[in-house]
């Protein structure tokens, strides 16, 4: 986010427990402690099969611009406890001063097709960072990509015609509206009648009229006449103020004395009534008057579903704008993502490694919860030991994945075969070594994938040491991505009814582990 909208920093835009816990990680001198969290979603939003990632450009900018101002940190000095003594002591607000982020981040690019409890963003670094980190993360992936998601429905439904975001008015406030446009566009509408969207953004804006222009004038033929007089290279006249059908033909009118002026009937647009029944009517005036080329634009309240019912009725509509069922995500207006500890790295110097002169790695370097690094020099090891945290939970769904987690997508010449999910501490990333995938709900459902079969790795760097080592594409060529990789899914995955389900996996030593600990921390609460 580059904070174009806001004249202030944007470091408290985050929940005030992660401020406490931050506070708490400096108070127990673990704030360095290096950690790794994990940004995923648990369901696909509206029944669907896929999900679009996106947000990414803005997560960027909010990580390139954080810091704590004076203002931020005047603030937090008035918070206080129970006690009502201050929340925080002043060398922690003196350390927020001067707080740099150093994480590496890895993330899916925007615009890719992403599934259920795939990472989509995962972040290493000190502890106290990642967490601050959680909250505006998922306050700038989960919405977007919602929008996106619902958008790159519409164009399924819409296919070749155009598709237009008309939400503006109907969005969540400010900010709901000006991401809703981004995410909207990434997604695949064609244009935006968000003005400041398409300065910022470098969105196509479109727009024609509204009824409040037909009822200020004496009568609908004379406000036609008078629009298309100002912008006669912009007319797409409202027809249904009035009489609907008696709107067209005053249209016509207008079309007429616009030809005659070297301009043309660019379209009439439809906001109520029984848009099926009344694009065919007009289309039919529309082409006996000669004005085949003209567009009949729909609007009023429209979603995927009543698109796809109105074009299964032989509605002559070309061209679609949707606002308040879009910018909303009317049916499902969050997608719940979540970010989640999976990994804490600990330090630790062992009794002299007797495989260390000769280079031989040690058993616990082959352990698959740990690490081993050998001294050669010193003839000790130290130890770098990842311990793997997972959160449990009375719903299977709930209980997250542990490790340091990339995503692999197999491939063959018809498009998507599956993705896996594996721990990058725990399987060698070249490509090598084949790998088995198992499904999380049914261990007995496994793929076996060979050296050969074609496959990428969908993380990728973001951030070093907290420096932006990657380069973000153009909004364009996010949008273009979309359908790319919608190409590419299976159509059942795609259908709004019952999708087929994607098949998404553990890797067979992540799977190995992530059993163990559910085992050993079950275990560890009977006990207890």
């Amino acid at each position: 986010m580059t904070n174009k909208l806001y004249d202030t920093s944007l470091s408290l835009l985050t929940d005030l427990y992660q401020v406490t816990m931050a506070y708490g990680y400096w108070k127990t001198k673990t704030a360095e402690k290096e950690a790794v969290f994990n940004l995923y979603f648990r369901k696909n939003p509206f029944n669907g099969g896929f999900t679009i990632a996106c947000g990414l450009a803005n997560v960027i900018g909010y990580i390139e611009n954080f810091s704590f101002s004076k203002k931020d940190l005047r603030y937090l000095r008035i918070l206080t406890g129970n006690d009502e003594k201050p929340l925080f002591e002043e060398a922690f607000l003196d350390y927020l001063a001067n707080l740099k982020l150093t994480c590496d981040i890895e993330a899916i690019p925007e615009g890719t097709v992403v599934f259920p409890n795939e990472p989509l963003v995962r972040v290493r670094g000190p502890i106290l960072q990642c967490q601050l980190l959680e909250t505006p993360l998922l306050n700038l992936i989960n919405f977007e990509s919602l929008i996106a998601t619902k958008a790159a429905r519409l164009r399924l439904v819409v296919e070749n015609d155009t598709l237009l975001e008309f939400g503006l008015r109907r969005a969540q406030g400010v900010d709901g509206g000006m991401t809703a446009s981004r995410a909207a566009y990434i997604g695949g509408c064609d244009a935006t009648s968000n003005v400041l969207a398409g300065k910022l953004y470098d969105i196509p804006v479109r727009g024609t009229h509204a009824h409040s222009w037909v009822m200020s004038f004496a009568n609908e033929q004379e406000a036609f006449d008078a629009y298309a007089e100002v912008l006669p290279n912009n007319v797409i006249l409202l027809v249904d103020t009035y009489d609907t059908l008696q709107g067209v033909r005053h249209a016509i009118e207008t079309g007429r004395k616009l030809v005659k002026r070297g301009h043309k009937l660019a379209g009439i647009r439809l906001d109520s009534g029984d848009l099926a029944y009344l694009s065919i009517e007009a289309r039919k005036l529309l082409d006996a008057a000669g004005f085949q080329d003209t567009a009949i634009v729909a609007s009023n309240d429209l979603d995927e579903t009543i698109i796809s019912s109105l074009r299964q009725q032989g509605a002559k509509i070309t061209v679609w704008g949707v606002g308040t069922k879009l910018v909303t995500a009317f049916d499902q207006p969050a997608l719940g993502g979540v970010y989640k500890l999976a990994a804490l790295r600990h330090e630790r110097a062992d009794q002299p490694d007797n495989n260390a002169s000769a280079g031989k790695p040690s058993e616990e370097a082959d352990n698959e919860t740990t690490d081993g690094l050998a001294h050669q020099a010193t003839g000790h090891r130290v130890t770098d030991h990842w311990e793997y945290k997972m959160k449990l939970s009375e719903q299977a769904i709930k209980i997250s994945t542990p490790g340091i987690q990339q995503v692999r997508r197999f491939r063959d010449e018809r498009g998507f075969m599956a993705d896996m999910i594996y721990n990058l501490e725990g399987m060698d990333g070249s490509v090598s070594k084949s790998a088995t995938m198992i499904d999380p709900l049914d261990f007995t459902k496994r793929r076996h994938f060979d050296a050969k079969q074609p496959h990428e790795d969908l993380l990728v760097p973001v951030f070093r040491s907290g420096k932006r080592v990657y380069d973000s594409p153009d909004i364009h060529t996010v949008r273009a991505r979309v359908q790319t990789q919608l190409a590419n899914l299976h159509p059942g995955v795609k259908r709004f009814v019952n999708p087929h389900t994607y098949p998404v996996g553990l890797e067979k030593g992540l799977h190995k582990l992530k059993t163990k600990l559910i085992l050993t921390l079950r275990e560890g609460q009977t006990q207890d």
